[in-house]
């Protein structure tokens, strides 16, 4: 009779491959390899569809990525009151009118994934002492992290 597999052996072994692929990536030749890698499965376009935004947003919430959330943003909306979200990116349009402040700010919807992107003056919005950390949170808790009190930490 055949004896059954030990409990926890796929776990571990799940767990060994992950840390053996972390540690790979981690020395320059396989950071080259696991590029190439990406690139050839780049080339697949079914693949690509999927996995460059999906990337894309695990890549956003690296704290170390300098094109990441930059840090949490309240915006006054006329419609929904104040929304919460994190600033994507900051920058300039001329609409006849000399250029103006704009920022870009990614209000979660759903969860983190999905969203929408607010485009509002520079102005209307504030930024709340709360790390990007600290705002993940608060949005995969549906506003239970949410501290009592915020204080503004605008530049």
């Amino acid at each position: 009779m055949a004896r059954p597999p030990d409990p926890g052996l796929g776990t571990l072994s799940t767990a060994l491959v992950i840390v053996l692929v972390g540690a790979f990536a981690r020395n320059v030749i396989g950071r080259r390899f696991l590029q190439r890698l990406e690139g050839y499965l780049l080339l697949v376009p079914v693949f690509r569809t999927i996995y460059a935004p999906v990337k894309q947003l695990v890549v956003a919430f690296s704290p170390d990525n300098e094109y990441g959330f930059k840090k949490v943003a309240l915006i006054e909306d006329a419609k929904r009151g104040f929304a919460l979200g994190f600033l994507t990116r900051e920058f300039t349009v001329d609409r006849g009118r000399g250029p103006e402040r704009l920022v870009a700010v990614y209000v979660p919807t759903n969860h983190l994934y999905l969203g929408d992107i607010a485009i509002c003056e520079r102005e209307r919005v504030t930024f709340p002492d709360i790390s990007v950390e600290e705002g993940i949170r608060i949005f995969l808790t549906g506003g239970m992290a949410m501290p009592q009190r915020m204080q503004s930490g605008n530049e």
